[in-house]
């Protein structure tokens, strides 16, 4: 069977759209608790809010930033309570979101959760602070990054050159990263022993899927779908959970890459 009809049979064999569904709630749900957290650590790291939009602002459709970056404000004029709200709200979100990609990872593979109860909430929670740090990573390279490389260009005397330079970085650096979010997850989620490289044609997948889909979504919204129309001032929070559902699918698919290329690995 090619890779084509595997992902066509199990798109409804293994409820992919229904498991999807539920990614773009738990998504939803953990956004805000996982920003909030993040504000709470600025003042101990080289970041700010800026950094922090501008890592959603490359991929988030153009219509949802406004919400995102207004939420933001208002939580930040708030008392420093949010440190444990933060934790307590984007564990609790986010691990019944890892919980559903268990779920849709070990259809895919056609094997039942072996893991007490505990011990997979546990490999969620891990996850999720796993997920966290590599977000941080992320925010505080290209920080870094930006200072060595004007100070660099400048000594080359090519300070003109290093912006075009520097974003072409960027969206390398953003690409890995999500490269290696997504190996994590698949490497660790389903209730199956592989080889960490056993996760790399989902992980690659996905990462590229996700990217382009994001892209062409976001282009959609802005040129074509006007959902401010049918839906008020909620349409920014639909395109939201719209984007957050074809992201579940494409996470799902991932999934089902690396089962078909491992099931053909143990038919040889």
């Amino acid at each position: 069977m090619t890779l084509v009809k595997h992902i066509y049979r199990n798109l409804m064999d293994d409820d992919v759209f229904g498991i999807a569904a539920q990614l773009s709630y738990f998504f939803l749900l953990s956004l805000f608790p996982l920003l909030i957290f993040l504000m709470t650590l600025f003042p101990y790291l080289p970041i700010t809010q800026e950094d922090l939009l501008n890592l959603f602002r490359d991929f988030a459709p153009s219509g949802t930033m406004e919400l995102i970056e207004s939420n933001l404000n208002q939580v930040s004029q708030k008392n420093g309570a949010l440190l444990s709200f933060g934790v307590i709200g984007t564990v609790w979100s986010a691990s019944n979101g890892i919980n559903a990609i268990v779920k849709a990872f070990n259809k895919a593979y056609g094997v039942k959760e072996g893991r007490s109860f505990l011990r997979a909430r546990f490999m969620s929670i891990v996850l999720t602070f796993a997920m966290i740090l590599v977000i941080v990573v992320a925010l505080i390279l290209p920080v870094f990054g930006k200072h060595i490389g004007t100070f660099l260009f400048a000594q080359l005397e090519l300070s003109a050159q290093f912006i075009s330079v520097w974003n072409a970085l960027r969206w390398l650096v953003s690409s890995i990263i999500i490269f290696v979010i997504f190996i994590g997850l698949y490497w660790l989620a389903p209730s199956k022993k592989f080889a960490c490289r056993s996760a790399i044609p989902g992980a690659a997948f996905a990462t590229i899927g996700w990217i382009l889909t994001s892209f062409a979504f976001s282009y959609y919204v802005s040129n074509f779908g006007n959902y401010s129309a049918t839906y008020g001032s909620i349409g920014a929070i639909i395109v939201l959970m719209i984007w957050f559902y074809i992201s579940g699918i494409i996470i799902i698919i991932g999934g089902e890459v690396n089962a078909f290329f491992s099931n053909r690995v143990k038919d040889c």
